[in-house]
């Protein structure tokens, strides 16, 4: 046992700093709270352990709803990607997306130069062994090397590290991710704690040299043309980007598989954690969509200054040797160099219907967790979850009000609620279809939705909303202006509908109306009747779909504010769910694990059906609330 001695004392402590740590030590400490983030190695700060890419359906909207709350990985993405590109243009707003392909070793050190930037933050290296716990609060950590840290609040964010063991084909290895060290005595501390754990698996493909790839048998996939950006402050693009490349399986490949499935650790019983259903390996792809002759798989640069390549679609854990013959199978990887190996790791997790909506743990007051251990996958949900947890431990430390998003506020209200609510029996993944208000959750109105919160968390500046809500005023503004004038059916109004193949003006229509049929945008509407300020182009998208989903968006806000009805009935936390009749028994064991904070929360809960909410909402509104004899 090392000698123990006292190393410093601080607001909140955050251990980890892969996505969800970094956004929570930054949130944490710029609302003022002194902040200590100790990690297993400052080298690895916000690493990318698989594909180096963010973004895209569900998960690109949650990065700019961080944004917009005031967090880091939108301003960082930035400045390090190698391409983005807008996804789902030719669908709706509700599923238009942004995905950007990153240099994972610039991503990495311009987030690590952002943490050892920040005011009130400390950055240290060293692997936490315990938690420090008197009377069911923690009081702070304690490392491998006897260093004894207090704090008022501690978050725990080790991702994948807890107990983690990297499988290829037979061998199995104690390792974080990338033969990193994995962390085993805080696995066995939570588990001496008494909180319920789970094991769970993900993956990663093999990397390849690009130099060995015959890029003429594959599809260029190149970045957008038109600069773009995750983050509301960025004014500066790249515009240098580098493509992706297309290739698919081939039938060679199938064959290999199916003759090898016995040493695939997932189907000999080596593999016992459930990976995530929406992120299968090549094996599970090819035995459960075994009609399909063929599956992508795209070529996906890992930086600007290297030449490995990420080969997204051939996750496997298969032994090494059957991965050579795998990428050879493959239309222009023939002759490809492996460089890296593709493998599966398992990892604790923790149940999370443990956890507050503010991802504080029931068991113990003032500990919180977040990312992959809370059983998500994914780097957007890990901080997307690590903002939150940031936010509430700092407003725990400093006294303040702590911040929960509801499911109409954010893709990150939905991820958490789900979470706690629901738990989850695989990895998580957040899926626009997961969110029954995703016509309000866009891409493009998350600062709309999120940044007057940011700032009342002391996480946006007052230059930033200044411009917000100057922004806001023009959009309002302008909607009211097209709702009021009227365009009368002169000769240049009939030019501009035959350009659109618009219908033709037959009698004076108000500008709202003409804009809301679907051929008609808001560049056309006011060639017909010029605003007197010159609007940006983000003003005009946002005039442009409130007018034409006016319809849609106010259903949706119909709903919101029946479900916030719902939300303001809360439940008391001592309500004794076995001394109220006629409950189902399935649901009355699903309340008292949960403990649902309000009938909204207890009505999303698996198993718990109708006739039981309306039983608990007769209970709760008639007074007779039977409480826990103390």
């Amino acid at each position: 046992m090392p000698h123990k001695f006292e190393a410093g004392t601080f607001d909140c402590i955050v251990v980890g700093a892969g996505h969800a740590g970094v956004e929570a030590a930054l949130a944490a400490a710029r609302m003022g709270a002194s902040t200590l983030v100790l990690t297993l190695n400052v080298d690895m700060i916000a690493f990318m352990p698989c594909n180096p890419s963010i973004g895209g359906p569900a998960k690109g909207i949650v990065v700019r709803e961080i944004d917009a709350l005031g967090g880091a990985m939108g301003k960082v993405i930035d400045k390090t990607h190698i391409q983005m590109r807008m996804l789902n243009t030719r669908k709706g707003p509700a599923v238009r997306a942004l995905r950007a392909q990153l240099d994972k070793v610039l991503y990495q050190q311009e987030m690590k130069r952002v943490l050892e930037e920040t005011e009130n933050l400390t950055l240290r290296q060293g692997s936490v062994d315990e938690l420090i716990i008197e009377d069911d609060e923690v009081k702070g950590v304690i490392t491998q090397v006897g260093a004894v840290y207090r704090a008022k609040t501690v978050i725990v964010t080790t991702g994948t590290f807890l107990r983690g063991e990297i499988v290829i084909g037979n061998l199995r290895y104690s390792s974080g991710p990338n033969n990193q060290m994995p962390s085993i005595k805080l696995a066995d501390n939570l588990r001496e704690l008494g909180f319920d754990i789970v094991r769970f698996k993900t993956g990663t493909p093999p990397r390849i040299n690009s130099r060995t790839i015959d890029y003429s048998k594959t599809e260029i996939q190149p970045g957008d043309e038109e600069p773009r950006a995750f983050s509301y402050e960025t004014t500066e693009f790249i515009l240098d980007q580098l493509p992706c490349w297309l290739t698919y399986t081939s039938p060679r490949t199938h064959e290999i598989i199916n003759e090898n499935l016995h040493l695939s650790p997932m189907y000999s019983g080596e593999i016992k954690g459930p990976g995530p259903s929406y992120c299968p390996s090549i094996e599970d792809k090819i035995v459960r969509f075994n009609d399909k002759s063929r599956h992508q798989i795209f070529l996906e640069p890992e930086g600007r200054n290297t030449e490995e390549v990420y080969v997204q679609g051939l996750s496997t854990s298969l032994p090494e040797h059957i991965q050579h013959k795998l990428i050879e199978s493959v239309p222009g990887l023939e002759k490809a160099q492996m460089m890296r190996a593709g493998y599966a790791i398992e990892y604790d997790a923790i149940v999370p219907t443990q956890l507050k909506p503010t991802l504080e743990t029931k068991k113990i007051a003032n500990l919180y967790t977040a990312g992959q251990l809370n059983g998500t996958s994914g780097y957007e949900e890990a901080a997307g979850q690590g903002l939150m947890a940031g936010i509430n431990a700092a407003a725990r430390a400093l006294g303040k009000e702590e911040l929960i998003l509801g499911r109409s506020d954010g893709y990150i209200g939905v991820l958490i609620d789900d979470l706690v609510t629901k738990g989850t029996s695989e990895p998580y993944r957040l899926l626009t279809s997961r969110a029954e208000y995703r016509l309000l959750l866009r891409h493009d109105n998350a600062d709309l939705r999120l940044t007057e919160i940011g700032y009342g968390m002391g996480l946006i500046s007052e230059e930033r909303y200044a411009k917000y809500v100057v922004k806001k005023q023009q959009i309002e503004e302008e909607i009211e202006r097209l709702r009021r004038v009227t365009i009368k059916p002169e000769a240049h109004i009939h030019e501009i509908m035959q350009e659109t193949e618009s219908a033709e003006l037959k009698e004076p229509m108000k500008a709202a109306n003409i804009l809301k049929r679907p051929e008609m945008h808001y560049d056309q509407i006011v060639r017909m009747t010029p605003s007197e300020v010159e609007l940006s182009a983000e003003v005009a998208e946002q005039v442009e779909i409130f007018i034409k989903y006016e319809g849609y968006i106010e259903k949706s806000m119909q709903q919101v504010e029946r479900m916030k009805k719902m939300e303001d009935k809360k439940i008391p936390e001592d309500i004794d769910y076995d001394a109220i009749s006629g409950i189902a028994k399935e649901a009355k064991a699903m309340l008292k694990k949960v403990r649902p904070l309000s009938i909204a929360q207890a009505s999303r809960m698996s198993g718990v059906n109708p006739a039981d909410i309306s039983i608990l909402l007769v209970y709760i509104e008639h007074g007779r609330i039977a409480k826990v004899s103390s």
